[in-house]
């Protein structure tokens, strides 16, 4: 199942969709830089791409962690990617204020998987007749995620996502139970795996979220093989620099063939 957008392309060629690109829109030029790398892969392969960047990160462990350029900056930034490529972009909101804001400039509204719960977001996103990606709680099963997609529905929008992410393992772990794809699938919304968040590791004492990116992978073979609709990857051109996330990003050298292996997957198991 595809999402409705209007300016997502390929939708008929039998592959996964893509939500790809940095954890956080860090400028202009890094933004401009990733997209266009992504949609001459996503072009080359007949992926539909939808571009990924949030424009702040509210969610921090440590109060002098990078949290954004500025929220209107990081948008406006989003809409020239919008624009520049003819493409979907998708980016979080952390409060119903910011729904409409966000609206004006992209095609997807995710919502954290910390507020998946939070009804006045879930109501507000809704309206705005965006699609609504909402990523399970890393607290919660995949069957409770029904109530989530009711809440969107209810309010007038049908237009939903459900992102499987990992579930919290431990303090300082995450695990992903497959079994979760097939049952959120029975809900009739397109079903994302979020391949790098899957694979962080929280709670560290250093107050920087940990990561094994080496398993990239294998996660997401894993998710093709079970049938999500949708790949989820946050990349930067290097990791190492990044400004959120960089410990569990996909070095962006390295994702064609990642991308070229998961096609020919899919291929396999659209036969079966």
């Amino acid at each position: 199942m595809i999402p409705k957008i209007d300016k997502l392309k390929y939708t008929d060629s039998g592959n996964f969709f893509l939500l790809a690109g940095p954890c956080a829109i860090e400028g202009e030029k890094m933004a401009m830089e990733i997209a266009e790398k992504i949609v001459a892969i996503s072009e080359r392969l007949k992926i539909p791409f939808i571009f990924k960047g949030s424009y702040r990160k509210a969610n921090r462990s440590r109060l002098d962690s990078f949290t954004g350029i500025g929220d209107e900056k990081a948008l406006k930034i989003l809409g020239k990617v919008k624009e520049t490529f003819n493409i979907p972009v998708v980016t979080d909101i952390h409060t119903a204020d910011e729904a409409a804001i966000a609206a004006e400039y992209v095609d997807v509204l995710q919502i954290p998987a910390f507020l998946c719960r939070q009804t006045d977001i879930l109501v507000a996103a809704a309206k705005t007749g965006k699609v609504v990606n909402i990523k399970k709680g890393q607290f919660l099963s995949a069957d409770a995620m029904q109530f989530a997609v009711t809440k969107v529905m209810e309010s007038g929008n049908t237009n939903v996502m459900l992102t499987e992410r990992g579930t919290t393992f431990g303090y300082q772990d995450l695990v992903v139970d497959y079994r979760g794809i097939p049952e959120m699938k029975k809900m009739n919304v397109p079903v994302v795996l979020d391949i790098t968040h899957s694979l962080q590791q929280p709670n560290q004492s250093s107050g920087v979220t940990g990561g094994k990116p080496e398993l990239i992978e294998t996660i997401a073979r894993a998710g093709i093989a079970v049938g999500v609709d949708g790949v989820f990857i946050e990349t930067h051109p290097n990791p190492a620099s990044a400004k959120s996330d960089g410990a569990n990003m996909l070095q962006l050298d390295n994702l064609e063939p990642l991308l070229q292996k998961l096609v020919q997957l899919k291929q396999v198991i659209n036969l079966l």
